[in-house]
């Protein structure tokens, strides 16, 4: 996220110091570790990530976003084989999500720890293993119970990649490689759906819906050997102890937000759905108030405060929120809209979505040369340009429904892929641009815990608006609505987007 240019904070020189003083195994060491105040140069980092090794965690993040989503198109299949029934199935989402989100800053802060990549294979053989046992459950409530334990394993596994980019990388070759982190974030989510639909259709072997889970294994030890070979250990050179009380209230705060709007549809909104929601304001005000504390009194809390109030991390993360939530529920609309309006095949659902993977893919490229130029302009940009593929998607299933083709949908969804290319990974870049080293992996996590709640709150407005509208207007309708209240999120990002740093440093 910092631009390429050879200066940094005083917090990474001092980084560079101790971790020159005290190198990692296998870390090449720096002779010249800045000594004082008056250092004139940036010293080089002690440990180099290779295009492989990029490859290998860039790998490594791509399975649990793609997982976020490769189950959405599988779900009326595993309903019909399991006889799930509503409720279970809102929780073979909801509960990989809300555990994902809910350990995400602890994973980043264990691997300040203890290393970065340590926790990465950590989180990559418990992520095969967990992806094993959904594939074999042999019911919805083992199919639950296995989603939960897989949303924590992608909760160590994900926080690494950021921080060992940040750790491992300065300049140009930071750029782009959180440039192509944004990318695969982006495209790893809508490439979830395709292959979820193409893996149900081919039905390997009989397994059907399983083969959605069952291929994360081996994929899974491929990058694990990978991992082993070409990822340097990083670690924070302050290593400081879990806070327990900040876990306890984050976890607090985010199952009392996410569960109910996640579960409580479908459950027919219980009492205790309500209770929860009237929890998330008193958790949250006691997560701040004992952070604050925690950092006032010398400690380092879970989620520091200071860090949020870092200009490019408060802009960015800001944004983050409204356009991580409209892309949840815009891909959730989709899945559902066309498998049951549109009568699509899982795959053919799913093959919908590949002009939006392409053309984010290549506007995530292009990003580094285009901000650099440009600045906060190509976010701006993007969400005109986002918002202008919801309009002609929403004109296109108003005047075309029912008889609307894959390629009749593939225009508008080029032009949202364009722009959502432009946007989410130069944001992840601006929220990155002045973390210093030392707190790369809670910075990391914090941003990306920020993404997937988005993700999961998209899917419980967007998605529970969608369902509601449906016995009353249609499907084409319903769909309608979505898309037109994303559309005044989008018109609020682009607000937003006024806020973030004219240019990166």
């Amino acid at each position: 996220m910092s631009d390429t240019r050879a200066q940094t904070t005083t917090a990474e020189a001092a980084a560079a110091t101790l971790e020159a003083q005290a190198p990692l195994p296998g870390a090449a060491t720096s002779e010249a570790a800045a000594t004082g105040p008056t250092a004139p140069r940036r010293e080089p980092a002690t440990t180099v990530l290779t295009p492989l090794g990029l490859l290998t965690v860039l790998l490594g993040a791509a399975l649990p976003m793609i997982d976020f989503f490769i189950v959405n198109v599988a779900l009326p299949t595993i309903d019909h084989d399991l006889h799930a029934g509503p409720a279970m199935l809102e929780m073979v989402v909801a509960g990989y999500g809300v555990a994902y989100a809910m350990l995400l800053v602890l994973g980043g802060r264990l691997g300040d720890m203890i290393g970065r990549r340590r926790l990465f294979l950590w989180g990559l053989a418990a992520f095969g293993i967990t992806s094993l046992a959904c594939g074999l459950a042999p019911d919805a409530g083992t199919l639950v119970a296995a989603r939960v334990a897989q949303g924590a394993a992608a909760a160590l596994l994900l926080p690494q990649v950021l921080a060992t980019i940040q750790a491992t990388t300065t300049g140009k070759r930071r750029a782009k490689a959180v440039s192509l982190y944004g990318g695969t974030a982006g495209v790893a989510s809508a490439v979830g759906q395709v292959l979820g639909g193409l893996l149900v259709s081919v039905d390997l072997a009989g397994t059907g819906w399983r083969a959605v889970f069952l291929v994360n294994v081996p994929i899974s030890a491929a990058a694990w050997l990978l991992a082993a070979r070409t990822v340097p250990e990083t670690r924070s050179p302050h290593p400081s102890r879990v806070d327990g009380a900040g876990t306890a209230l984050l976890a607090a705060t985010l199952i009392s937000l996410l569960l109910p709007l996640t579960e409580g549809r479908a459950a027919g909104w219980p009492v205790w759905s309500w209770a929860l929601l009237a929890v998330f304001p008193f958790a949250a005000a006691a997560f701040f108030l004992v952070e604050h504390r925690a950092e006032r009194a010398g400690r380092t809390p879970l989620v520091p405060p200071s860090l949020l109030r870092i200009p490019s991390v408060n802009s960015g993360l800001t944004m983050i929120i409204p356009f991580t939530l409209g892309f949840g529920g815009f891909m959730f609309v989709v899945a559902v809209a066309l498998q049951n309006g549109l009568h699509y095949g899982p795959f053919a659902a799913g093959l919908s979505l590949a002009p939006l993977c392409v053309t984010f893919f290549f506007a995530s490229l292009a990003g580094p040369r285009l901000v650099l130029r440009f600045g906060r302009r190509v976010v701006v940009a993007g969400s005109l340009i986002q918002g202008t593929g919801l309009i002609a998607l929403a004109l296109t299933v108003h005047t075309g429904w029912p008889g609307i083709s894959v390629a009749g949908l593939a225009s508008s969804m080029a032009i949202l892929g364009l722009g959502q290319g432009m946007v989410l990974p130069v944001l992840m870049r601006i929220v990155l641009s002045e973390l210093p080293v030392a707190q790369a992996g809670v910075g990391g996590g914090v941003m990306v815990t920020t993404q997937q709640s988005g993700l999961a709150l998209g899917v419980a407005t967007l998605g529970t608006l969608f369902l509601a509208l449906l016995p009353t207007l249609g499907i084409r309708d319903a769909m309608l609505a979505a898309l037109l209240t994303q559309l005044v999120i989008v018109a609020g990002t682009t607000l937003l987007a006024l806020r973030l740093p004219r240019r990166l440093r």
